[in-house]
């Protein structure tokens, strides 16, 4: 697919997926939600990708929706305003069901859907002078599809505060409730999110993909026997495969798997 909304760059490895909209602050119309779900379809199936890089380019990670979109919006029926809320919810699905781990680098400003794309990745690094806002109540709006991401993100407490007030906050407070996993100073970003990125790449990309379905997979349900049957099935499932029967081998014979190769 020809990007026209998003600049992505594979290297050893590692997929760059940057939002390329500075002009607009990296805001969302149908274009780049289009873009963005196509991408991540793509790199989730790459086997050359281990892990992907959720970037920005400019000032602004991302402002939520494009003003020009919203006045299109502001003329739709309802079954179009349903159809366009949902290519939303999907492209952030896809990011969420994404097999590979996705890591977001935030380099500045996050603000309504753009909470919910940051939401929908694995680990959350952003700049110490971000600021952050679920602003949708101060336009009538609600945070309607991305509720599901950033209520797992930030838990029910903060949601119930930021949904309903639309207050600002930063990213000291965006790490304190758990949005956001690390602050970085921008001169440190790239070292940080690089750090991640060196973890990710060292473990098995089985495991890592396993390893994300399972807490999204277990993840608020009870202690049941189906739960334990599950979970047992699931350890016994990785210890026959390939790269479990290898990962414990290469440990036990004090060499490199095979997948550092």
């Amino acid at each position: 697919m020809d990007y026209q909304t998003l600049a992505i760059t594979i290297a050893d490895k590692l997929a760059t997926v940057t939002l390329n909209r500075p002009d607009v602050r990296n805001a969302f119309n149908e274009q780049s939600i289009n873009e963005i779900a196509s991408a991540f379809e793509e790199l989730g199936r790459n086997e050359l990708v281990r892990a992907i890089v959720l970037a920005a380019e400019g000032p602004a990670f991302c402002a939520g929706a494009d003003l020009n979109w919203m006045k299109k919006m502001a003329g739709y029926s309802h079954a179009e305003n349903q159809s366009d809320a949902m290519a939303l919810a999907q492209m952030l699905r896809t990011i969420y069901l994404c097999p590979k781990p996705v890591v977001a680098r935030v380099q500045g400003d996050c603000y309504a859907g753009g909470m919910g794309l940051v939401a929908a990745c694995d680990i959350v690094v952003a700049v110490q002078e971000a600021n952050f806002c679920l602003s949708e109540v101060k336009l009538g709006l609600i945070p309607a599809t991305i509720s599901p991401y950033v209520i797992k993100a930030m838990g029910e407490n903060a949601a119930r505060r930021y949904f309903l007030t639309a207050e600002r906050f930063d990213a000291a407070e965006a790490h304190r409730i758990g949005f956001v996993h690390e602050l970085a100073a921008a001169d440190t970003l790239d070292a940080k999110v690089g750090g991640i990125v060196k973890a990710l790449l060292g473990n098995s990309p089985n495991a890592v993909k396993e390893a994300k379905a399972l807490v999204r997979e277990v993840v608020d349900r009870p202690v049941t026997d189906e739960l334990l049957a599950d979970t047992a099935q699931r350890i016994a499932n990785i210890r026959a495969s390939e790269q479990g029967r290898e990962g414990v081998q290469s440990f036990l014979e004090k060499r490199k798997p095979n997948w550092l190769n």
